[in-house]
């Protein structure tokens, strides 16, 4: 009783700390541009802001275009998952496998995704096959390196145990590796899913007729600053969302992980 006291106390301040952190920065943006320190060119008036996401609602295009880039966002970064998690098993567990493939992932994680663009536009069409592509491109070379790295610290006397007992290969990842190392592909997914929102603009810079990247970059032509900052807004908290939300898995998923309990 007194420990679920002191993590609703705990969970209340760091609420709080979380709610100051933004308050601030609205305190700072507002001083800013109602001070008159920044011309409204480069910082708009918070009330302008508002006023674009009215004016957005008005064109029926927030909630259209926000779920446009939601579902690419959740597609391509879904894709990258369901290929990266047993290849990037595999890496941590066969050292033939890994010989034959990391150099290739290393060489491919270290190629810009923008560069790709006009190959995913040649190979892909102007669809969202192709916003899927860029955003897979993006995730899943850093995504499979990263699982591998995760699984490849799960201690391998729990491996060697499982395997004294009779335990075969799949029961050794099923019942071994993948529990122990779930804690950790939690926070690797939940880290990519951030970097899919970033991949996100890439995609729909260029051949794109919705979403909030095709927002940004056509309010960019006009000069409307106020409609860039209203999409950044949107995809920052769609950010936190996603992130809110792995981290309520983890919670669901691995119990018994140490990040878990605040």
């Amino acid at each position: 009783m007194a420990s679920d006291k002191e993590t609703g106390s705990r969970l209340a301040a760091r609420s709080v700390l979380s709610a100051g952190s933004f308050a601030a920065i609205i305190a700072i943006w507002c001083v800013a541009a109602y001070g008159g320190f920044v011309k409204d060119l480069f910082l708009p008036k918070p009330h302008a802001v508002l006023m674009a996401f009215k004016e957005m609602w008005e064109e029926g295009i927030l909630l259209s275009y926000t779920w446009d880039s939601t579902y690419r966002v959740l597609v391509g970064w879904a894709l990258a998952v369901v290929v990266s998690l047993p290849f990037g098993m595999i890496i941590a567990t066969s050292k033939r496998f890994e010989a034959l493939c990391e150099p290739i992932v290393d060489f491919a994680r270290y190629l810009p995704v923008v560069a790709m663009v006009p190959l995913t536009l040649l190979y892909f069409g102007i669809g969202d096959v192709q916003k899927f592509a860029v955003i897979f491109l993006g995730t899943f070379f850093q995504l499979v390196l990263m699982v591998a790295d995760t699984v490849s610290r799960v201690d391998r006397d729990l491996l060697r145990a499982a395997r004294t007992l009779g335990a075969g290969r799949r029961q050794a990842y099923t019942l071994v590796l993948l529990p122990g190392s779930l804690p950790g592909i939690m926070d690797d997914l939940r880290i990519t899913i951030g970097w899919a929102w970033t991949y996100l603009v890439v995609a729909e810079l260029v051949a794109a007729n919705s979403g909030l990247g095709y927002l940004i970059l056509r309010a960019q032509r006009f000069l409307a600053i106020d409609r860039i900052f209203a999409g950044l807004i949107i995809i920052g908290l769609l950010g936190l969302a996603t992130d809110a939300l792995f981290k309520w898995l983890t919670k669901i998923v691995v119990p018994w992980s140490d990040k878990v309990g605040g």
